[in-house]
């Protein structure tokens, strides 16, 4: 029995399929640092405000907010022969791709094409981002999820990286397109489109959605599927609440992280007197951390508990983010490396304990649904998260307005603590939890 127990907690036998399912998640990130990064300049071109150009970049939060908890309830519902997430994956992620490619080449025609093949893209990517994350669920076991995720966010990392250092280096090589004539700032996204059709070929090719693990109550189940809204209702209305729990942590988690992310780049120049290119490694600090720990995070969750694991690593998040909060005014008669050097290992710390948590939490909440409700779970995981990247910019800003820039780490802090204290209420979701 005792041998048993120990094969079962290696990831050995799963390594190939979490690393083929990871590649969705690769795509997407050389296609999400190009995005943020390139198409406020190509909105520039049109647009002068910044009003406007920010809230064309809301397009994609807010389409998220609706898209994803569908699609990933409706491919719950989706039975074929190839499976139920691979038909939205083969179909919709290539479509993204060339909606992908086709942004830059639209920026030098007209702001109508350019908005239109930005909705299409959007629509499209956040379509399909549900069924890409809820397949690894589906072919994991529940007590090697954690691992498993630190391995796709990993990868998911490593090509945040080479979108940002490797593939933005390509928008300045000039190109020659028939009717533009020589143009830059176009080449990057291309290439990743490229890479993001290739995913997809060797996904659909290796990738097969074993159905093994469906117990035959749940095969009766599934042909008697309730209508999506009532089964949406039926999660949140759970006596058992673990499940709702862990949806306002990661809310509040979420909340404070994309408060502060928007605005490190801002504290730095103000702040620090950082130059303009220099402050983006700072973000870029979280970036590394996060690619480094993912693994060995799951693998630490999976020993000492996910529940436990993640509680720690928000009051550690906490103490960073008091660090951070007296840094500039404790060290403001040091020489500026050593400020700036000291900033950013504690944003490093930071993306330590960011990805512990991020790595986590999904599995935890995938550990409380049956196969019936894996995506509707996942869509849930990526309402609540959305919603916090909508609702928390301004109120960060607002806090900067009022008491500077300083208060942006006391806001993350606050809602850390009511994360934390969340968390506690959380009584399911560990490996063993089946």
């Amino acid at each position: 029995m005792e041998e048993v127990k120990r094969e079962k907690k290696s990831l050995k036998g799963y390594w190939g399929t979490t690393f083929l399912i990871g590649l969705g998640f690769f795509t997407m990130g050389l296609m999400d640092p190009l995005y943020d990064n390139y198409v406020p300049i190509f909105l520039g071109y049109y647009l002068e405000q910044n009003s406007l150009i920010g809230l064309v970049m809301t397009l994609d939060n807010i389409l998220a907010i609706f898209l994803i908890p569908i699609f990933s309830a409706l491919s719950d519902r989706t039975h074929t022969p190839i499976g139920r997430r691979m038909p939205y994956i083969i179909t919709l992620l290539p479509l993204s791709a060339i909606f992908f490619a086709l942004v830059p080449i639209t920026a030098y025609e007209s702001l109508i094409l350019l908005i239109a093949t930005i909705f299409l893209l959007n629509i499209t990517k956040q379509a399909v981002r549900g069924p890409v994350v809820a397949l690894m669920p589906d072919m994991v076991p529940g007590d090697l999820r954690s691992e498993a995720n630190g391995v796709i966010n990993t990868m998911g990392g490593i090509a945040t990286i080479l979108g940002t250092i490797l593939l933005a280096r390509l928008m300045d090589v000039k190109i020659t397109l028939p009717g533009l004539g020589t143009v830059d700032k176009v080449l990057a996204f291309p290439v990743a489109s490229l890479f993001v059709i290739v995913a997809v070929i060797l996904l659909f090719i290796f990738v097969k959605e074993s159905r093994s693990r469906v117990s035959s109550s749940e095969e009766r189940a599934e042909k008697n599927d309730e209508p999506i809204l009532r089964s949406l209702k039926a999660v949140i209305g759970e006596k058992e609440k673990s499940a709702l729990y862990i949806l306002l942590s990661l809310l509040c988690w979420f909340i404070a992280y994309q408060g502060i992310l928007p605005f490190v780049g801002l504290y730095t120049t103000d702040v620090l007197g950082t130059s303009a290119g220099t402050a983006a490694l700072s973000s870029g600090m979280v970036g590394v951390a996060y690619a480094i720990f993912a693994v060995p995070s799951g693998k630490f969750a999976h020993k000492h508990g996910r529940k436990k694991t993640i509680r720690g690593a928000l009051f550690a998040i906490m103490v960073v983010l008091f660090l951070v909060f007296i840094h500039s005014a404790f060290l403001s008669g040091l020489p500026y490396m050593v400020r700036l050097i000291s900033f950013w290992a504690l944003l490093f710390l930071f993306g330590i304990f960011w990805v512990t948590v991020v790595t986590n939490s999904f599995p935890m909440l995938w550990q409380m649904a049956d196969y019936k409700t894996m995506g509707i779970y996942t869509g849930l995981y990526y309402f609540f998260s959305q919603a916090a990247s909508i609702i928390s910019p301004p109120l960060a800003g607002g806090a900067t307005d009022l008491w500077g820039y300083p208060a942006l780490f006391l806001y993350g802090l606050f809602f850390m603590l009511i994360a934390f204290f969340l968390m506690r209420k959380v009584e399911r979701g560990e490996p063993e939890d089946d």
